[in-house]
Parts: C-alpha cells; sequence; structure tokens
C-alpha cells in the first residue's frame, strides 16, 4: 500500500499570526507598565497628583468612613475609576502607599496599547498579500502609543487618563468592527462607551458623536436605496442608543436624587465653573482660551505637541506627520483598489472619532471653566498639561497610516526604506527629547504639589504620633494626603462628607455639623488649615495647640487637642 504524500508546508493562518503577536505585545506592554511603576514608586513620584490622592480617598470612603456607603462617591468626579480602586486599596498598606490606585490605569495602560494595534490591524488587513505592510502599520500604531513617556509616568498612578483612553480606543475599534460588518460590534461599542461616560466627560462627546452617526446611517439607509456601506438594522440602533444612553442618565438621576439638582455636577459649589468664578478678580480675569474658541482650541493642541517632544521643532514636525497620515487615508483608498478585490471593504473613516477631543476640548476651555497653561505660552506653567495625551491615538493611528501608505508604495525600496526610518527617527527623537527633559505631565505634578506635599507630609508625621484610637475633626478636601501617608483609616476622621448631602443648604442634625458646632464632644484632635471651615469653627474656643505647620505657598496648618 503506497505511503500518503506528506501535504505541503503551509504558513501559519493570518489569524493564528496576529494572535501570538497580540500575546506577545500585550507581554511587552505588562513589563513596560510594571517596570514604570516600580521606578516611580521608588522615586515617591506615584502619588504627586493632588486628583490621584483624592481619588483613592473617594474610593476609600465607600467602605472605610463613620458614614460609609455609595454615597461617598461625591459628585464631579465620575464613579467608575473609583469603584474599579475599590478592590485593590482594601488592603491598608496598598491604600497608605498609593499601589492600589495605580492597578487599573495599568491594566488599562496594556489594553489600551493592544487596543491601538487591532484598532490598525482591523482598518488595513485584508488578505495574506498586505500582511507585511498591515503588521508594521499595526506595531508602528501600538508602540507610538505605549511608548509615549507621559502615558507611561501617566498609567503609573491613579488619575484617569490610562482608564478613559483604553475604552476611548476600543469603542472606536469596535465601532470599525461593526462597519465592516461584524452584528456584535455594535453593542460591544456602547458597552465601551458607556464605560468611558462613567469615567470621564470626554466620553459624553464621543458617545453623542457615535449614536448621531449611528442614527444617521440608519436612516439614510432606510430612505435612499442608493446608500451603501455601514446601515445598521433598527433594533441594533435602539439597543446601542440605550446602551450608550444609561450612564449619562444615571450619573443625571444619581445627582437628582442625592444632590437634588441633577447638574450637580456641572454648577455645583464643586464645579469645574464654580471654581473658576471662585478664582477671577480684578487682577485674574481669566484663564487664556476663555470665551475665544480659536484659542483654546490652540491651548489644547499646544498641550497634545507638549506630551509626544520638548523640542519646538520636533513638534512641528509631529503636526506635519500626523496632517500627512491624515491625508494619506485618501491614498490609501487608491492602494486597497489596486491590491484587494474588495475595495469597499476598506472603511477608514471611523478612524476619525480619534480626532474628538479637539473639539471637546476646544469647547471646554472656551466655555467649561476649564483652564490649561503650557509653559511655552502665557502664563508659562503647567496646568492640566496632561488633557493633551488624549491626542495622542490620533497621533498613533495618522503615523501607522503613514507608514502603511509608504509600505504599500510603487517607490523604489531604498525610498520606501529611508522614508520608514526618518518617521521612526523622528519618532524616536521625539521620545528622548521628552524622557531628557522629563516628561510634561510629571512636571507639571512636581511644580503644582510640591508644597502641598511638604505641608502633607510634615502633618503626617504628627499625625502617626496621636493615640491610635483617637478621633479627628478634619476638612479633607485639602490635606487628605496627610491622613493616608499617617495610615489612619478614614473611619477615625470625622470629615465633610459624614452628613446627609440631599439635606440643602446644610444637615443640621449630620455629624459634620454637629461636630463643627461642638469640636471637643465628638473629636480628641483638631487639624485646622487657615481659612477653611474648620479653621472657622475653632476660632474663639480656646484649644489646646499642639504643633503650627508653616510651609511656603500653603496655608498654615494647626493641630489642636480638642479633649
Amino acid at each position: 500500500m503506497p505511503k500518503p504524500k506528506p501535504k505541503p508546508m503551509t504558513d501559519t493562518p493570518a489569524s493564528s499570526r496576529w494572535d501570538s503577536e497580540v500575546r506577545m505585545l500585550a507581554l511587552i506592554a505588562t513589563c513596560v507598565s510594571v517596570t514604570a511603576f516600580l521606578a516611580y514608586f521608588q522615586r515617591g513620584e506615584v502619588p504627586l497628583y493632588g486628583d490621584a490622592v483624592g481619588h483613592m480617598n473617594i474610593a476609600r470612603r465607600v467602605f472605610d468612613s463613620k458614614t460609609p456607603g455609595l454615597l461617598q462617591l461625591g459628585t464631579v468626579w465620575l464613579p467608575l475609576p473609583h469603584l474599579l480602586m475599590i478592590p485593590f486599596i482594601v488592603s491598608r498598606e496598598m491604600w497608605q502607599r498609593g499601589v492600589g490606585g495605580s492597578i487599573p490605569s495599568m491594566v488599562a495602560y496594556v489594553l489600551g496599547v493592544v487596543g491601538m494595534f487591532r484598532l490598525v490591524r482591523g482598518t488595513l488587513f485584508r488578505s495574506p498579500a498586505l500582511d507585511r505592510a498591515s503588521r508594521l502599520a499595526a506595531w508602528t500604531a501600538a508602540l507610538v502609543y505605549g511608548a509615549n513617556p507621559n502615558l507611561i509616568y501617566m498609567q503609573a498612578t491613579a488619575m484617569g487618563e490610562s482608564l478613559y483612553l483604553a475604552f476611548f480606543i476600543w469603542a472606536v475599534v469596535y465601532f470599525g468592527e461593526a462597519v465592516r460588518g461584524d452584528g456584535k460590534a455594535l453593542t460591544k461599542c456602547g458597552l465601551c462607551l458607556s464605560a468611558a461616560c462613567l469615567t470621564r466627560y470626554d466620553g459624553w462627546f464621543l458617545a453623542m458623536a457615535m449614536a448621531a452617526v449611528v442614527v444617521l446611517r440608519g436612516l439614510l439607509g432606510r430612505s435612499n436605496a442608493k446608500v451603501s456601506g455601514f446601515q445598521p438594522a433598527r433594533t441594533a440602533i435602539v439597543k446601542f442608543v440605550l446602551i450608550v444612553a444609561f450612564a449619562p442618565a444615571l450619573w443625571f438621576a444619581y445627582n437628582g436624587i442625592v444632590y437634588r439638582n441633577p447638574l450637580e455636577f456641572e454648577n455645583g459649589p464643586y464645579s469645574a465653573k464654580a471654581i473658576e468664578q471662585r478664582t477671577q478678580s480684578a487682577n485674574n480675569p481669566g484663564h487664556p482660551g476663555r470665551g475665544n474658541l480659536l484659542v483654546a482650541g490652540l491651548y489644547f493642541l499646544k498641550s497634545g505637541q507638549g506630551n509626544v517632544a520638548e523640542n519646538e521643532w520636533l513638534q512641528r514636525a509631529c503636526v506635519l506627520l500626523v496632517i500627512a497620515g491624515i491625508a494619506a487615508v485618501a491614498f490609501a483608498k487608491q492602494v486597497f483598489k489596486r491590491t484587494t478585490a474588495g475595495p469597499s471593504t476598506f472603511q477608514p473613516w471611523p478612524l476619525l472619532f480619534l480626532l474628538i477631543p479637539l473639539p471637546f476640548y476646544t469647547l471646554s476651555v472656551a466655555y467649561g471653566g476649564v483652564p490649561i497653561f503650557i509653559p511655552a505660552w502665557y502664563p508659562f506653567s503647567h496646568y492640566n498639561v496632561r488633557y493633551g495625551l488624549q491626542l495622542l491615538p490620533a497621533f498613533g493611528a495618522s503615523l501607522a497610516l503613514l507608514v502603511y501608505l509608504v509600505g504599500q508604495s510603487e517607490w523604489r525600496s531604498r525610498l520606501r526604506l529611508a522614508c520608514l526610518l526618518g518617521v521612526f527617527a523622528l519618532v524616536i527623537a521625539s521620545y528622548t527629547s521628552v524622557w531628557q527633559a522629563g516628561p510634561t505631565c510629571l512636571q507639571e505634578a512636581q511644580i503644582n504639589m510640591r508644597t502641598r506635599n511638604q505641608l502633607e507630609g510634615q502633618l503626617a508625621v504628627w499625625l502617626q504620633r496621636l493615640p491610635p484610637d483617637s478621633t479627628l475633626l478634619m476638612y479633607l478636601g485639602d490635606h487628605v494626603g496627610a491622613v493616608q501617608r499617617a495610615g489612619i483609616p478614614l473611619r477615625r476622621v470625622i470629615n465633610e462628607g459624614n452628613h446627609r448631602v440631599w439635606k440643602q443648604p446644610a444637615d443640621s442634625d449630620g455629624l459634620w455639623e454637629r461636630a463643627l458646632a461642638d469640636p471637643e464632644q465628638y473629636a480628641d484632635y483638631v487639624v485646622a488649615s487657615e481659612g477653611d471651615v474648620v479653621w472657622q469653627a475653632v476660632q474663639g474656643r480656646h484649644l489646646r495647640e499642639l504643633v503650627e505647620l508653616h510651609v511656603t505657598g500653603q496655608a498654615r496648618a494647626i493641630l489642636y487637642r480638642a479633649r
């Protein structure tokens, strides 16, 4: 009986190669994430941002408070980042050291890197003949995103940038897959959008834009037979809109029920507009870009440039590359016509959603009370420079499209190689300049929080000396980091969160109000910062002063013994 002929050797299926590359990319991103966290943690730079400390302690007080519960989530800041932190800060040590707050950001960083790879891969890959160019473009997008020094720092902290970017990227990934015919992808996109809406208000703008496109495409498809391409079914549209609308509706309801004002996060005393109004004066009429869309947009674009390059010429070169990458979409369409049997399947337009941060932050700076200060422009300082990171996915995708176009062009091989090397050299030079000068997001935290962290460090030393069962009266909105550093459970601190917020304008029977009226009866020790409500409450009560702390640039803090 003749032996069967061996089957001819075939290449590994494209899907298998993609899966193996995704696993490799996830491993690389994990190593970068953990290594960066350990480096910043060793230097004490993980809890530098005051907002990062605030996020961790909002999450902590949900279960560690004199009045624990979900109402401790507060308003203004959306709840999902805090809810994700809770399992990791149950440990007192992980909370005190700030480790627990970083874990969700680190996981999101890895997911974001993988998402950039899948986004570009899904947009460009059509057949094994295109495998090399599309693989190179997908790796370019992932590496440009994942190697950014500012993102690498932010993912090591409890800040929400890394988490939101992951939801943002995957929402665009699934939207693109829905456009290409995946029936289940639109639901996945809606779930990512809902999570994004519970993470940052950027997600609300993105959700409205995507929902508008889905509805319009559905309506046009039914009213005009000539319309081709993405035409979702009516049931899919309704399901998508309901999923997307759930998160904002939930937040409106929460604010309405708890604070008696559905727009508490927008116009309440802790909102961005209220803070802007309190800081305005005759000498401070407002931040640059206030009421001016053009100036506001320029400041946001400049903050985006500062997150990818330190040198001004490198920043301009990066902008030119992005513009070239966007223009490359039209040429890429022609490439698909030459190299694939179905050019209509090439649908790059969902990538335009990556530019959504531009109109959102332009409107926010101009009319939303959100200032952005950059060191190169007036007032020559750092404030909210980190918002520029929202343009990083657009930067990575644009360069990936440019790399794909060059790789698929009919130019001579040496010219193609020279162009590709030029693009990669520019990215390497840009990121190197950021590493040399220090990530601008890290500089922002170091400059703005230096004196505050000094005061909290000194105060924490004194708080650690107090008896372990003593009770504190303290306004935590300013210096909760001192309590965290000292490792004092929040259930031992009477603070502004210990009252019923639906009792307006104040809860006369609330623990916080009663303690302010009679500190000696409710607290063993009192921490008062000059000007805060506790300071005002203890004036004239002749409490015993234990220590008075002075740090330049901060209101003096006094530790009293109440009883």
